[in-house]
């Protein structure tokens, strides 16, 4: 039995689940204060260039978009602590040659000190994880790795609050919240995507090659819990779904003219539901029209029992990666359609089984490869990456050489 295509059964169970969006897609995430797990198989002996460290900072970067992208996803604490240096490491010894780095996060703390209006207004750099942006930017241009930047745009509880006029307010008073106590800023309020264009502006200015839009929707609650939201910017009788079209073909303007690609990162199920929105103003051909590339986020254990088929989907990586992404394909095929780059699922969804080995994260690589889709996102939340799971890279020695390095 295929996907049920209503939107209305497939939310059902929605509230049960931990939060990275629908069916717990940001799952569990632990605080980027606090420090990850010791590095595993990840921790090679591979040095890093001489200089690699810090470089002189170059006035403009020259990037070269890989033919695929495959990339890590990297939290802001990763990325300004020394574990970037193993990540790098193991980017030059893999098939990997992007990192997806957090610029803003679902807290609303930024990466670095932004010189946005709104960010200085709000804070929003009290919590920056690096004082060395240029630098660190740096290294990953000399180390051939192309750079995005991640940034979040409604789920920002540090915006909500420095901006009340442009939260999603509560009927009994105060700002509304989700089901873990996040507050979210109101996604028909132009401000709130004009600040996220602003800091993807800046983020290209300062050397980020491409820029990822996530959140770029409405709240994933019980309509129970969403009853008390109040929506004070909507337009009269705008949807959920006619505010998200409009708002990312505002993020596009703030992007292309720099010279950037778009990207929008939306749930797995949007590629598959053919009825409504999902509830959150998420449809995939409004994306697919309007970006350079659309992320579905095709992580198994976050489809509920019976999707495609099957009693355990996160028993079934290759084959519930395939199927979403041939959901997606079908609905792409036309003139200018966005590229397709999966997220894929690089964790273990707290208990269930199995765990998410090496095995498990080669086999949703290859369902996406047997489909003709080599490039791809893998996700974790802590930035932990095993080496085992990675395509290796055809010639280390010859890469590194190849580049001037030892």
């Amino acid at each position: 039995m295929h996907l049920r295509r209503s939107a209305g059964v497939l939310l059902l169970g929605a509230a049960i689940l931990p939060n990275r969006g629908l069916f717990a897609q940001h799952a569990a995430r632990h605080s980027l204060l606090e420090p990850p797990a010791r590095l595993g198989a990840d921790a090679s002996r591979v040095a890093l260039r001489p200089g690699a460290v810090r470089f002189a900072q170059r006035h403009e970067f020259q990037w070269t978009r890989p033919a695929a992208v495959k990339a890590l996803y990297v939290n802001a604490w990763a990325f300004g602590s020394p574990r970037l240096w193993s990540l790098v490491r193991l980017v030059d010894s893999t098939d990997i040659n992007a990192l997806v780095i957090d610029v803003k996060d679902d807290t609303g703390c930024l990466l670095y000190r932004s010189e946005v209006a709104t960010a200085r207004a709000i804070g929003a750099g009290a919590c920056a994880r690096t004082n060395d942006i240029r630098s660190r930017l740096d290294t990953l241009h000399d180390h051939g790795i192309y750079a995005i930047a991640r940034i979040v745009v409604a789920k920002d509880p540090l915006l909500a609050q420095g901006k009340p006029n442009w939260s999603v307010r509560s009927r009994e008073g105060g700002l509304w919240r989700d089901r873990i106590g996040s507050a979210w800023v109101d996604a028909y309020n132009d401000s709130v995507w004009v600040y996220a264009g602003e800091l993807a502006r800046e983020a290209i200015n300062l050397g980020f090659a491409e820029v990822q839009f996530d959140y770029v929707r409405f709240p994933d609650e019980p309509r129970s819990r969403m009853a008390s939201a109040i929506f004070a910017a909507r337009r009269g009788g705008e949807s959920q779904r006619e505010s998200v079209r409009r708002h990312i073909r505002l993020l596009t303007d703030f992007v292309r003219p720099l010279g950037a690609r778009v990207t929008f990162d939306v749930f797995g199920l949007t590629a598959s539901v053919t009825v409504g929105d999902l509830g959150i103003g998420q449809v995939w051909e409004d994306f697919a029209d309007v970006a350079d590339v659309v992320l579905p986020m095709v992580y198994p254990s976050h489809y509920t029992r019976g999707a495609f088929g099957f009693r355990s989907p996160n028993a079934n990586p290759y084959a519930v990666v395939r199927l979403a992404l041939i959901d997606a394909l079908a609905r792409s095929r036309y003139p200018n359609a966005a590229e397709i780059r999966p997220y894929l699922q690089a964790f273990t969804l707290g208990r269930r089984l199995p765990r998410y080995t090496p095995t498990e994260i080669r086999e949703q690589i290859r369902a996406a490869q047997d489909l003709g889709i080599d490039s791809w996102v893998l996700w974790n939340p802590r930035s932990v990456y095993l080496r085992a799971a990675l395509p290796p890279y055809p010639s280390y020695t010859g890469r590194v050489a190849a580049s001037g390095g030892e």
